[in-house]
């Protein structure tokens, strides 16, 4: 594809996010006019405090996390389909994702059975509680899945770890499940459902300013993709240190899946799909402009996503792993289809 249809349509999936963005404000259970929604963002102080509140406290920070989120997935997903070169490797794969269900899990489940309150009683420090031991249980597997990269050499045999590693995370979640509340327990399966309307006040702050210092990092990385889709020996032979790749290129992924699923539970797809999508469009497998287009597709799907999920004249919001299973299957199935039409 020529660098002008190439820029084109980085600048076509930039201007999808906003126009998006916009869409998340004006559409949702409360009509709210477009002129209104304006100056409420200019800080005006005249419109209705309802529809402040609607728009300051609510759709601006769900939107806003939706992109940061799908971003931070979409970015996540292609760098574990490069490092494992597996189309269905996506950012759950490691078990990252059950690190963070089993972090959560613990504390959730727990708080009922040993203090005899349950978590999701507990407003704003529960919701604080939950997100950092997501964030523990995630670190805590990926330093795991860090210390078998160093000891072993092919991808599939790491692999193999990390969906086994994941096995056993939701091993322990059954159990703790088990001897649970049933209190409990319907607080720890909301929050495994996903959600970007979880996120809110000086949460959504630091989500933002956390994903903005992280995705830039990824951007380091493509030298080293690239490298990495030559194979191990053509790599080596250009002076790449394969396990130090590796290891860096993990790091990266998880600490961003990490974030996500911390903050906005297991969204699950958007990883998968949206490296998928964006390869089909820009016809490359070049990272220089893949990267940039999975972070820009990513933030723009997981905002469609959202936008659906809280369809106008619906109460409340579907979960967001419905909605982003029914977006992604379909994208992945017709991707994967025509490749083999192609290849045949």
């Amino acid at each position: 594809m020529s660098h002008t249809k190439t820029t084109i349509l980085m600048a076509l999936l930039g201007m999808s996010i906003m126009v998006f963005i916009i869409l998340n404000l004006l559409l949702g259970s409360v009509k709210i006019p477009v002129d209104a929604i304006f100056n409420i963002l200019m800080g005006s102080t005249e419109e209705s405090r309802i529809w402040t509140n609607i728009i300051i406290k609510s759709r601006l920070p769900q939107s806003l996390t939706a992109a940061m989120a799908g971003a931070g997935l979409g970015v996540s997903g292609l760098l574990m389909q490069t490092v494992f070169r597996n189309p269905l490797a996506g950012p759950s794969v490691l078990g990252i994702s059950s690190g963070a269900s089993l972090g959560v899990a613990f504390v959730v489940l727990l708080s009922g059975s040993i203090g005899g309150v349950a978590l999701s009683k507990l407003g704003v420090i529960g919701e604080v509680t939950i997100t950092l031991s997501a964030i523990a249980g995630s670190l805590l597997i990926m330093a795991l899945i860090a210390f078998v990269a160093q000891k072993v050499r092919g991808n599939v045999t790491l692999l193999i770890m990390g969906v086994m590693i994941g096995y056993i995370a939701n091993a322990i979640i059954g159990v703790l499940k088990f001897f649970s509340a049933e209190e409990d327990i319907r607080a720890y399966v909301i929050w495994g459902l996903g959600s970007f309307s979880r996120v809110s006040g000086g949460q959504t702050t630091v989500f933002i300013i956390l994903m903005l210092l992280l995705l830039p990092t990824s951007f380091f990385l493509i030298k080293t993709l690239n490298l990495l889709l030559l194979g191990d020996s053509y790599a080596k032979n250009l002076g790449l240190n394969i396990k130090k790749a590796r290891l860096a290129v993990i790091a990266c992924s998880g600490i961003l899946v990490a974030v996500v699923t911390a903050y906005c539970g297991p969204v699950v797809f958007l990883g998968l799909a949206v490296p998928h999508i964006c390869r089909g469009l820009f016809h490359t497998s070049n990272h220089a402009v893949v990267l940039p287009a999975s972070l820009l597709g990513g933030a723009s799907l997981a905002l469609l996503c959202n936008l659906i999920a809280r369809m106008p004249g619906f109460e409340g919001a579907l979960p967001v792993n419905s909605v982003t299973a029914l977006v992604g299957a379909p994208v992945v199935m017709w991707v994967l289809f025509n490749k083999r039409k192609k290849e045949l």
